[in-house]
């Protein structure tokens, strides 16, 4: 017996194997879960097929109205899906908590929207609209830094618009996707929703396969690229939101220890497991020293511990795989800059590493031109703001970015010339279910969140009516 199932046209699945998942403050197995193979991937893409004709006539009243329903179980049940995210994902109890609270709104905005419909032409002699469909079965392949809210990023969309759903989390953070598949079972029709989990076999199954409309991925370019290629032969639609090295530009008039909190929360959050984190800061040379300095009392100060403990601000990096690209890329930071605060990986069990403060490092360095996905922040130094864009923009990602300065109209202009999907000013990571989401180059591919992001998972039909 597994502690949790699969979830497959409405029943629950034991699957033909199993997972052990590994708590990452402990490095020890705290739940198994049920593996799937092709044959149950195979049942799941079927049930959904087989759902999808009745769910996509579903009025849309109803599909709001489960969804809502959705959202209450969340709030519901917020304190034990929080504590079993924190034990697989890592996160402090606080941020599951958080995540929760998050994924109850953006199921709820949601439920409040509807594909819409446009009359282009209606007169003596047509009437002609443009009408949103539903495309059939969505593949949702979600990331293991939010695994609960990413989920409801694909379910929310793809339901309200009609599709029906297989999910599949990442093969490190099952476990809450698989509990939440029990509200989903109890609340939505045998199939609409479908629940897999393996152990990194199953993408090109589900991606390449013909009865799969669409794929609705998070996570890294690399596997963006690689999802792309398997999904050509059926020309699926796709939703990849990808990796990014998001740049902030720090101006000489800041109040810097304002600022450098703000800098400090948007880097280390979740551990600075975050695609929208701030990864490479570019500060004035006029203010460096102070900011480096007051970034580095703050890593010095953070509690880094068990994300079940009281207090803890930072908790460990989720997986194995991840926690070894940490350690490479701390030996390149020290051979390129100076360590200002943190670097330290420390000596027990559990994947901690202190966050950490870079300092002296230039463009060109891996630290500066590589996504990190980790505690991790390197301090470039900046003088012209022309100059300063340029490097900003010297990348394949661009998801999101961010100016600091007093002068907000002048920040603003600097934020419009960044090559970004999202730019902030004074501020980073202020998203919302009502804002869209998307990527420049090699970020991303569509959109999430929002009108915009709902419409990605439609299918525009043209209805051209001759009157006479």
């Amino acid at each position: 017996m597994v502690d949790y199932k699969l979830l497959i046209d409405g029943e629950f699945v034991e699957g033909s194997g199993v997972i052990e998942v590994i708590n990452p403050a402990t490095e020890k197995p705290f739940a198994t879960v049920a593996k799937a193979t092709e044959k149950e991937a195979a049942a799941a893409i079927a049930a959904a097929k087989k759902a999808f004709p009745a769910w996509s006539v579903t009025p849309i009243t109803e599909r709001q109205a489960l969804l809502s329903k959705l959202a209450d179980a969340v709030a519901e049940n917020a304190d034990k899906l929080a504590r079993l995210l924190t034990r697989e994902q890592g996160k402090p109890l606080a941020e599951a908590m958080g995540e929760m609270a998050w994924t109850e709104g953006y199921l709820r905005h949601f439920a409040t929207l509807a594909p819409q419909n446009r009359i282009i032409q209606d007169d003596d002699d047509f009437f002609i609209e443009v009408r949103r469909k539903p495309l059939g079965v969505v593949a949702g392949i979600l990331p293991w830094n939010f695994p609960i809210l990413v989920a409801c990023w694909k379910i929310a969309p793809a339901l309200i618009a009609g599709n029906t759903l297989v999910l599949k989390p990442a093969p490190t953070t099952p476990v809450t996707t698989l509990a939440f598949g029990e509200f989903c079972r109890d609340i939505f029709p045998a199939g609409v929703v479908n629940i897999l989990a393996d152990e990194n076999e199953l993408g090109p199954f589900l991606t390449s396969h013909r009865d799969v409309a669409k794929v609705g991925f998070t996570g890294s370019t690399a596997t963006g690229r690689r999802i792309m290629e398997s999904a050509a032969n059926t020309l699926k639609r796709l939703t990849l939101e990808l990796g990014g090295n998001d740049a902030s530009i720090i101006m000489d008039d800041v109040d810097v220890p304002d600022t450098a909190k703000k800098i400090f929360d948007a880097a280390f959050l979740n551990c600075g497991q975050v695609c929208l984190a701030v990864k490479r800061a570019y500060v004035h040379e006029e203010i460096y020293d102070e900011m480096c300095a007051e970034l580095s009392k703050l890593a010095d100060a953070a509690v880094v511990d068990d994300g079940l403990q009281q207090g803890v601000q930072i908790g460990p990096i989720q997986n194995a795989a991840q926690y070894a690209k940490i350690q490479k890329f701390l030996d390149g930071a020290r051979s390129a800059g100076t360590i200002a605060a943190g670097g330290i990986v420390e000596d027990r069990d559990g994947f901690f590493v202190r966050p950490t403060i870079v300092r002296d490092v230039k463009d060109g360095d891996d630290i500066v031109d590589q996504e990190q996905f980790g505690p991790i922040l390197p301090l470039i130094k900046f003088s012209d703001v022309d100059d300063v864009i340029a490097r900003a923009n010297n990348s394949e990602y661009g998801l999101g970015a961010s100016v600091f300065s007093r002068d907000v109209e002048k920040a603003t202009q600097i934020a419009d010339r960044i090559e970004s999907g999202t730019v902030w000013v004074n501020q980073h990571v202020n998203i919302g279910p009502h804002l869209p989401m998307a990527g420049f180059k090699q970020s991303g591919i569509g959109v999430e969140q929002s009108i915009e992001g709902l419409e990605e998972y439609t299918q525009v039909q043209l209805i051209n009516v001759a009157k006479s």
